[in-house]
């Protein structure tokens, strides 16, 4: 053989990286080998799969071409970093014990939907899974809610006190098996199992239809999920949901739907081609869409919203209750309003007894309380449950590991280290002690996961806010101070792997602002280090300050009197009745004088100003409620193409049009698509002036002020005819979700260029 002639065979050492364990990636890769003859070996451990090859340099050559393209279906890979070795002349080809030495680097993979071939075994009455709750396989099922470390093997998860009975295990150990190295993998013999029971926790049934038997009787049940309970009831029954509403003490914020399927969820709203893909896919998020006129639901399921919420079922368990009902049910989280939800047996029976007449329990543990995600196209309006925790990359490597502890509403928080950020499940609002305890523990609980042990810890500016005040608690860090809107425009940025300047209309509820006033309607020009404000809606006095944001004739009131330069504007008529004047006259009064009454910018209290003056919403009862009740009779009159005047994003002269055209009668439909208008328009122009005059041709459009879609799609398009590439936020939220990615970024870019100064 000459010395140029080739290898007949090779030994190669291979690593692949990404989310490769608990994805069905090793029995992937032994099938894979022995089809091609090759010996070697594969494992699990801290950074993915390791593995060796050896063979025919032809067959190992397609072994390696194969690796990726062929993997199976939840599996993502990131890299194959390869290495030629000595050949070992072994035979045979074998899955060996995980390895666990050095830090964790492998990332952990979401919870998801039950796949066609477990849920064909759930309703085949000749199989032995046949109506078992908790059937699964390497294709699906739960991972992140029942993961307590790595590497992904069962004794660290919350399966680990379930000991695999001799057929489980057999085909746990058969590599021709798609339950092979399952972890979950479990039966009626030896898994977990599910029963109904009352308040005081006495079992009342082993059969599972008894649940869906009480559902149909009128009866409100708790039931355990992946990672939490839900509370459900028939949606079409009338009494169920106005007492489960009554309960839960949520007055009007929208219930959930799960449907059992498809068709019946098209009976419900209006699926597009993009909701459906969104409804079957293996994350199986709640998708907003277009509510039919005769969907066969109860009124107080969604008051007075022209949107419902709905699901599939995507945990076998579900699969079975929506059988057996054969109804769509309300599935809204199991917790009292404004409380996180319930994850444990113990804290359900406690705080749902006074809901639920009766509870679905399994003795499966939940280690990670996660809400479900809720989604419209192209939309993440909560980014939690089947899609946490998938990192999501980083166009600047932190060289320090990063913990951003994220904003007060709608929290997440996100842990980074190289290029790979983990952002958060959906805690919630820092409003009570459960919530922060939950984001004390998931901080811990993905330090552990990820081994991130931070060095620099982002946080906002504003003094009072409890995530703040973790940050400042926490010793030894670098602590990084961050913008409420910068960290928005930074997020968008950072998640289309953009690090040049971009302009940003940045428009939410409330965000602390450099010069210590409440900003929230904000044209800003930055980048991911550092940022100035190029522009902001003309502020205003917010009388009360947080008790604006719950009654928005307040902002009416400081609205008119900027408007009209009186300092006591007079009651508008259409408010008669459903304002007090004296209690008009105070708020008033306390705007004139600025006494507990901060300056704001926010747009979204623009927006509750103009909802309030259209008699739509004077008080709300969740946030952002007036808003969405605005944008709901714009688009009634979507053909509408007149526009309000808002120079410079001055809308005082918007109020008077819209107080004109009120008291003149003019339908609320038409005023509200008027007032969109000239909000779409004056923000386009604020954009493009702005982009002309630093030489951009970016701008991000973000906050939760741009999950009105009938804004964004206006602004969008007007930026588009202007030559401007718009740039919105697609995997993470536009609201307050995606602050602690935008707080990331901008510690991250700020390290990468030393001695900038922030604006």
């Amino acid at each position: 053989m000459s010395a140029t002639a080739p290898r007949l065979r090779r030994r190669v050492a291979a690593r692949v990286e990404g989310t490769v364990q608990g994805v069905g990636f090793r029995p992937h890769v032994y099938r894979l080998a022995r089809e091609l003859g090759l010996s070697g070996y594969v494992r699990n451990d801290e950074r993915g799969v390791a593995l060796e090859v050896e063979g025919e340099a032809a067959a190992v050559n397609s072994f390696l071409a194969r690796l990726a393209s062929e993997a199976p279906p939840l599996a993502r890979v990131e890299r194959v970093l390869t290495d030629e070795r000595e050949l070992a002349g072994k035979e045979g080809f074998s899955i060996v014990e995980s390895e666990r030495a050095g830090e964790p680097r492998a990332p952990v993979t979401p919870d998801t939907a039950t796949c066609d071939d477990c849920l064909a075994e759930l309703f085949d009455p000749g199989d032995r899974r046949h109506r078992y709750p908790f059937v699964n396989c390497t294709n699906c099922g739960p991972r992140f809610t029942i993961v307590r470390g790595v590497p992904y093997d069962r004794p660290l998860t919350t399966m680990a006190g379930f000991e695999m009975c001799d057929r489980c295990r057999a085909e746990y150990e058969d590599p021709l098996d798609r339950r092979f190295h399952a972890q979950p993998n479990a039966c009626p013999v030896c898994g977990p199992s599910a029963w109904v029971a009352d308040a005081s926790a006495a079992v009342v049934s082993r059969d599972l239809t008894a649940a869906a038997d009480a559902l149909r009787g009128g009866a409100i049940l708790a039931i355990k999920g992946l990672g939490g309970f839900h509370l459900s009831c028939v949606a079409s029954s009338e009494d169920a949901v106005a007492q489960l509403r009554a309960r839960k003490h949520r007055e009007d914020k929208p219930f959930a739907l799960m449907a059992p399927d498809v068709e019946a969820a098209r009976s419900l709203v209006d699926l597009d081609d993009a909701a459906e893909v969104l409804l079957v896919s293996r994350e199986r998020p709640i998708v907003l869409a277009p509510r039919r006129l005769d969907a066969p639901v109860a009124a107080e399921v969604a008051p007075g919203l022209p949107e419902l919420g709905v699901m599939l079922p995507y945990s076998p368990l579900h699969h079975l209750l929506l059988a057996d009902t054969g109804e769509s049910l309300v599935m809204t989280s199991g917790n009292v309003s404004d409380e996180p939800i319930a994850f444990t047996d113990e804290d359900a029976l406690q705080r749902l007894a006074g809901i639920a007449e009766l509870f679905l329990l399994h003795d499966r543990p939940i280690e990670t309380r996660t809400d479900d995600s809720v989604v419209r196209p192209a939309t993440v309006l909560r980014r939690s449950r089947g899609y946490v925790p998938a990192p999501i990359e980083l166009p600047v490597p932190a060289k320090r590991h990063v913990l951003a502890c994220g904003a007060e509403l709608k929290n997440t928080f996100t842990l980074a280290k190289g290029k790979s950020a983990w952002v958060s499940h959906h805690i919630g609002d820092l409003e009570n002690y459960e919530t922060l305890r939950s984001f004390r523990d998931g901080i811990a609980h993905f330090q552990r996961l990820f081994a991130v042990e931070p060095e620099v810890v982002a946080h906002d500016l504003h003094p009072d806010y409890l995530s703040t005040k973790y940050a400042l608690e926490r010793d030894g860090v670098e602590l990084v101070g961050v913008q409420h809107h910068h960290a928005h425009l930074a997020a968008c940025l950072a998640e289309h792997g953009v690090t040049d300047r971009a302009v940003g209309a940045i428009f939410d509820g409330t965000g602390y602002g450099t010069d210590g006033t409440v900003w929230g309607g904000e044209i800003l020009v930055g980048d991911l280090g550092r940022f100035e404000r190029a522009g902001h809606l003309f502020p205003v006095r917010m009388p009360g300050g947080a008790a604006a944001v719950r009654e928005p004739w307040r902002m009416a009131c400081a609205w008119l009197a900027e408007a009209t330069g009186e300092g006591e504007p007079e009651l508008p008529p259409i408010l008669a009745g459903m304002v007090e004047p004296e209690s008009w006259c105070i708020v008033a009064r306390m705007a004139e004088a600025g006494v507990s009454a901060p300056m704001t910018s926010s747009m979204g209290r623009l927006f509750d100003a103009v909802a309030a003056l259209c008699g739509l919403r004077t008080h709300v009862n969740y946030e952002g409620q007036a808003a969405i009740g605005l944008e709901a009779v714009a688009a009634t009159r979507a053909g509408e193409s007149s526009a309000y005047p808002m120079p410079g994003l001055d809308a005082r002269e918007t109020i008077r049009a819209i107080d004109a055209d009120v008291r003149a009668g003019v339908p609320i439909g038409v005023i509200a698509a008027r007032f969109h208008n000239g909000v779409a328009a004056a923000t386009a122009s604020a954009c493009e002036s702005a982009a002309r005059s630093h030489g951009l041709d970016s701008v991000v459009l973000s906050g939760g002020v741009f999950q009105n879609r009938l804004l964004l799609e206006r602004i969008s398009a007007l930026l588009a005819d202007a030559g401007l590439r718009v740039l919105v936020p697609e995997r993470l939220p536009a609201n307050d979700g995606g602050i602690s990615y935008g707080q990331t970024a901008v510690a991250v870019g700020r390290s990468a260029e030393p001695g900038r100064v922030t604006g």
